[in-house]
């Protein structure tokens, strides 16, 4: 336990060091982060405005935050709390054999916590201040300089909410996001090692690909073209290049699930699995916690507006009919293949469109979204059901499966449905204020950028993390403990006692 702690006190302080060195500090003032003047009003980063010297004739008033739109991010920062504490240790929890229930609450519970504290040491700062086009800087590590009175911007020009509900926001996407990768190797990792690895794939990984999505300088930025090609240089790698992402489906979903994927093959397969059943312990917990999912994500993308607009209805109106149709979508798949529909399949189907929908949700139509919903659920069901197998690899609870096809689905899918022509909203120009040109091949470029990124940097960063994990601590429980079930040789617990 010592030699973990002091492991995990040493790779935050070179965290520290790397980005400290790496990134280049603006003023105080400069908070920045999210999309391209090519890019819509898309992604649920947002940034405050830096001062700039004017006129005394053109001094404008001070945004003042609108107390709806707080009212609504404390909700959403509520319901995104929802999906990880219970709802994802409940669907997670459900799907795993009774022995080894409490050690997957546990790591959520636990990985939630630890970001937290993470995320106000100096995850804010490296994922949403001024640095590099991968990494931010430290001027806000320790949350230094933020106040009540502090402010970021929104997606609308001259609109604004307070910096600490921002904070708190996005720290509940960037724990839930490793938290999603522990369904990978459950049932036989050790708790020491979860922690560990959780630190460093969240300092190497989280923050830089949120960094390279959604920092920007803000829409007040873009007032002149010249203005704009200055803001986009200084904004993150992959939304210079464009990528739509308006809530998470690069930086949350494709980063967990390929992490999810190395994970499961560097520990290798549960013991007796392919011989042994082993079926969910309770699909009664896994539906309530599909269900917490489900009401929770609504914060997660409709959220992701930062405003309490007719356009957050748009956002809402999406995230429900995807979730409905690609419920329906892997209902009917499984019944027609294997002649019976399933409660798993229903609550997979559901979380499947809720991925696929996250980084479109701003900018589909309804329709668009149904479309993706219906599409995305034959092509995990197809992951989950058969390539798992061909491949021989032991995705626990299919997290790749899901969430890193589905991801993917969805992030290439967000180039075709923003077509104004299939009804999506076009892509928004900052500086005409109003949508601007779209070509679908120049766009589906610009997120096939995201995802190749993405998966490349989360693979090699995982690699190098598990490996790192494995030589401190080990990675995986002895035999005697995996058969035993880490609830008692782990924890000293038991779920159930009957």
């Amino acid at each position: 336990m010592k030699k973990l702690l002091s492991t995990l006190a040493l790779i935050s302080a070179l965290g520290l060091g790397v980005f400290g060195v790496t990134s280049v500090s603006y003023a105080d003032d400069t908070k920045a982060v999210a999309t391209a003047v090519e890019v819509a009003p898309a992604t649920d980063a947002a940034a405050v405005v830096p001062a700039a010297p004017v006129a005394a004739d053109e001094v404008a008033a001070t945004p003042v935050s609108n107390k709806g739109d707080i009212a609504w991010m404390i909700m959403a920062t509520v319901l995104v709390t929802l999906m990880v504490i219970p709802g994802l240790g409940l669907f997670y929890g459900g799907l795993v054999r009774s022995k080894n229930m409490l050690s997957i609450l546990m790591q959520t519970f636990v990985i939630f916590s630890l970001i937290g504290v993470l995320w106000a040491l100096y995850g804010y700062s490296v994922a949403f201040t001024d640095g590099n086009a991968f990494f931010g800087g430290l001027s806000k590590a320790f949350l230094q300089g933020i106040t009540p009175d502090s402010v970021v911007g929104t997606f609308s020009k001259g609109v604004v909410i307070p910096e600490y509900i921002y904070v708190a926001f996005q720290m509940t996407f960037a724990a839930i996001t490793p938290a999603l990768i522990v369904g990978a190797f459950a049932e036989r990792i050790k708790f020491s090692a979860v922690l560990l690895f959780v630190v460093l794939w969240f300092t190497f990984s989280y923050l830089p690909i949120a960094h390279m999505v959604w920092f920007w300088a803000g829409p007040d930025a873009y007032t002149t073209k010249a203005a704009a090609d200055a803001a986009t240089a200084g904004a993150g790698f992959l939304f210079q290049k464009g990528a739509l992402d308006f809530a998470g489906g690069t930086v949350v979903h494709i980063n967990a699930g390929i992490a999810a994927l190395v994970g499961s093959i560097m520990l290798g397969r549960r013991l007796g699995y392919g011989r042994e059943a082993m079926t969910p312990h309770s699909l009664t917990m896994t539906m309530i916690g599909a269900s917490l999912l489900w009401v929770g994500w609504f914060g997660f993308n409709v959220g992701s507006n930062l405003e309490a607009t007719g356009f957050a209805g748009l956002v809402f109106v999406n995230t429900l009919l995807a979730t409905c149709a690609a419920t329906l979508s892997w209902t009917f798949v499984e019944w027609i293949t294997k002649g019976k529909p399933s409660m798993l399949g229903g609550v997979s189907g559901a979380v499947a469109g809720l991925v696929a929908i996250t980084p479109a949700c701003g900018f589909a139509g309804p329709m668009g979204a149904i479309v993706l919903g219906l599409v995305v659920s034959p092509i995990c069901f197809l992951f989950v059901s058969k390539v798992k197998s061909w491949f021989g690899y032991d995705d626990s609870l299919d997290v790749f499966g899901v969430h890193g096809v589905g991801g993917i689905v969805g992030a290439i899918g967000t180039g075709i449905v923003v077509n104004p022509a299939f009804g999506g909203t076009g892509v928004y120009d900052y500086v005409a204020n109003a949508v601007g040109s779209y070509d679908m091949l120049t766009q589906v470029t610009s997120q096939a950028w995201g995802v190749g990124v993405t998966v490349v940097w989360s693979t090699v960063v995982a690699v190098v993390a598990y490996k790192i994990v494995d030589l401190v601590v080990g990675l995986r429980v002895s035999e005697e403990m995996e058969r035993e079930g880490l609830d008692t040789s782990e924890h000293g617990e038991r779920a159930y006692h009957v």
